[in-house]
């Protein structure tokens, strides 16, 4: 990002908290990273936008309807939408600065960094290399790339990096009132699941017609591992959507 987007989005960024719309969470003791509470006005704004919302999505269409479904869903729910196998990021350490880095965004930033001076077929070139290597989940190679194109830590400005590994986006919390008999279930990453697991429910008791839509508004979390860009991408979140 140029120094000049930068300052201005870290402007904005004070201004919402300045101005009572968003609030770091827990501020008083050294908050929670991409962790955010809406303050006065950002709650009253954020009410109106999902009210104006809601109401043209399904009180203005006689075949889309609302749900509210709940966050705990049962586990085989994401297992079946590939969520438990398929939804995570591969992630790389630098061992120096300790810093965790997303492989495609590390490799992204570098080709940004080529492009700047010039350089864009080379950009271009390991980008290409890049989505080849983890559409195979190649990781070695994926290693292999960064090594061999001197790919730094943008801390320690060093090359000595972990080996490339998986993490999982999903959180994930026990169920039962006994550890040992808990179930593992988890909070859900998106609203998508709960309108699609109510589909036949919504469809006989409100005798819906085919094409019909299912729209719903609610909490979402992931467990973002490089979590930055204030509300962008945030570890809880709300959704509107509609199916």
């Amino acid at each position: 990002m140029a120094t000049n987007d930068t300052n201005r989005f870290q402007a904005i960024i004070s201004h919402c908290k300045e101005y009572g719309f968003i609030f770091p969470s827990s501020e008083i003791y050294d908050g929670l990273q991409a962790v955010y509470d809406y303050g006065q006005w950002g709650s009253e704004l954020k009410k109106n936008i999902k009210d104006n919302w809601w109401k043209s999505m399904t009180q203005m269409h006689d075949n889309i309807v609302g749900v509210d479904a709940s966050i705990f869903m049962h586990p085989t729910t994401w297992k079946a939408s590939g969520h438990v196998d398929n939804f995570s990021d591969p992630m790389i350490d630098n061992k120096d600065s300790k810093k965790r880095y997303r492989v495609d965004h590390l490799i992204e930033t570098f080709a940004d960094d080529l492009k700047a001076k010039g350089e864009t077929q080379k950009a271009e070139n390991l980008l290409d290399e890049m989505n080849a290597l983890l559409a195979k989940d190649d990781y070695a190679g994926l290693k292999n790339l960064i090594e061999e194109n001197k790919i730094a830590c943008s801390i320690s400005k060093t090359c000595n990096w972990t080996e490339i590994r998986q993490f999982n986006l999903m959180f994930s919390t026990q169920l039962g009132s006994v550890a040992e008999d808990a179930s593992e279930i988890y909070l859900r990453p998106e609203t998508a699941q709960g309108i699609f697991v109510n589909f036949l429910n919504v469809q006989k008791t409100g005798r819906m017609k085919i094409p019909f839509g299912i729209a719903q508004i609610g909490k979402a979390f992931r467990n973002e591992i490089v979590a930055r860009q204030f509300l962008f991408r945030m570890r809880e979140f709300e959704q509107m959507e509609m199916q």
